[in-house]
């Protein structure tokens, strides 16, 4: 992911992720969509090298923080199968990723 690149929204119906940066740092947001408006973030990557466990049912996206290039790395319980990811764009959500 390029420095400033923001990757969302999406939506997994069954998978599990397990998410780590080795290279660089991301931040990530998540949100359930409910009458609090309620989003979480995290930001991970070489300075904080944690795994993030990301359930179904919950929309997120992540944008590039360190310098240059980013990497994500996804250990998912299930093969990728594009019929159960969900997408929708930044608009479609409150919120705002410029002071991210």
């Amino acid at each position: 992911v390029e420095k400033g690149a923001i990757k969302a929204w999406k939506y997994h119906r069954c998978m599990t992720l397990n998410l780590v940066v080795p290279l660089g740092e991301v931040i990530f947001v998540f949100h359930k969509k409910n009458k609090n408006n309620y989003y979480r973030t995290e930001i991970i990557g070489e300075d904080r090298y944690v795994r993030l466990t990301v359930p179904p049912k919950i929309w997120f996206g992540f944008k590039g923080r360190g310098v240059g290039k980013n990497l994500i790395m996804n250990f998912a319980d299930m093969p990728h199968n594009p019929d159960e990811i969900l997408r929708k764009s930044t608009s479609e959500f409150d919120y705002n990723w410029s002071n991210k």
